[in-house]
């Protein structure tokens, strides 16, 4: 497996880069790259050219998380201002508007049948889940203290990152003191903890083929691959020089890439759970890394689109 640097666009934003997500394909158009900077606006590329399609303006502070909607109909922006918008792809229209306390909006993801829309609740301590019918919000997992641990001051509990299973049964949740929780979402009951990292844990995906392999990035350095189901560390990869900022697996279950506060975006042969390639076209913190979804007419080839402080966003082969 490797990466090809396919195009890079410079001075994609006119500020750092802190989001990136891809919209995927429908009937009428391919997949597109969203990205979300802190110069306050959501813009979409067409790949492959990285050719802006559109630009979205409606936040008043800086934009750190984007999530597409399964259908790639509908796609979300959250803000430091406290509101995520979701908005139609195609014509830019604003849906709905969800307000959140300060510093209570971080990453988001909506689950895999597009039902739900999962937000990291930041200094809430919390996930919130919000139906994507009526843009209500239906219920809080709250993240429970680790037995036997004392609240700290330094925010502990503040929750960075979201992620859901492939079946959309389990919803993970990372933290600033490096725990990650996993809930059973059905029930709105937190199941356990998974322990390994004792820094801040800013991006989670699971496995797309198996639904117990949850990866983590931190900024321990370190990249976890965790059995979310038996509790378990089954890997802890290393490799990065810095914090690990951004972590998504590849389509085909067998890579993950990350991106580093190192300036380099890495791939991981999950097999030989080690990192066999490093790009460093990138000059400031890489905070984003996402692989293109499979579909779309007459796609075979796979994507991986990275983002960075240095306003770049550079598009790879993925083979």
């Amino acid at each position: 497996m490797k990466l090809a640097g396919l195009k890079s666009v410079e001075n994609a934003h006119e500020e750092s880069i802190w989001a990136a997500a891809w919209v995927p394909a429908t009937d009428s158009r391919p997949a597109l790259l969203l990205t979300g900077s802190l110069d306050e606006t959501v813009k979409l590329w067409r790949s492959d050219e990285l050719i802006c399609e559109g630009t979205s303006t409606g936040h008043c502070l800086g934009v750190v998380s984007v999530a597409a909607h399964p259908s790639g109909v509908v796609a979300a922006s959250a803000s430091m201002d406290s509101f995520i918008r979701v908005f139609d792809v195609d014509s830019n229209q604003t849906i709905a508007t969800l307000e959140a306390p300060p510093s209570e909006v971080w990453n988001m993801r909506f689950d895999p049948k597009g039902e739900i829309l999962a937000v990291a609740g930041g200094g809430s301590s919390s996930v919130k889940l919000w139906d994507t019918s009526t843009w209500q919000l239906i219920d809080t997992l709250t993240v429970p203290r680790p037995d036997g641990v004392k609240p700290d001051k330094s925010g502990g509990k503040f929750v960075l990152s979201v992620a859901w299973s492939p079946d959309g049964k389990r919803l993970a949740c990372s933290t600033m003191d490096g725990v990650i929780s996993v809930f059973d979402v059905a029930r709105a009951k937190f199941l356990h903890h998974l322990e390994g990292h004792f820094m801040p844990v800013r991006s989670l995906v699971f496995s797309p083929v198996d639904p117990r392999v949850l990866f983590s990035a931190s900024d321990d350095m370190h990249v976890h691959m965790y059995d979310a189901d038996g509790k378990s560390l089954v890997s802890a990869m290393s490799g990065h020089s810095s914090w690990v900022l951004t972590v998504d697996a590849s389509p085909d279950g067998a890579a993950v890439a990350t991106g580093s506060s190192d300036r380099t975006v890495r791939l991981w042969d999950l097999t030989m759970r080690a990192s066999v390639q490093t790009m460093t076209n990138h000059t400031d913190q890489v905070w984003g890394v996402a692989f293109r979804p499979p579909g779309g007419t007459g796609v075979r080839v796979g994507r991986l689109a990275s983002v960075s402080d240095d306003k770049i966003i550079s598009l790879y082969d993925y083979s």
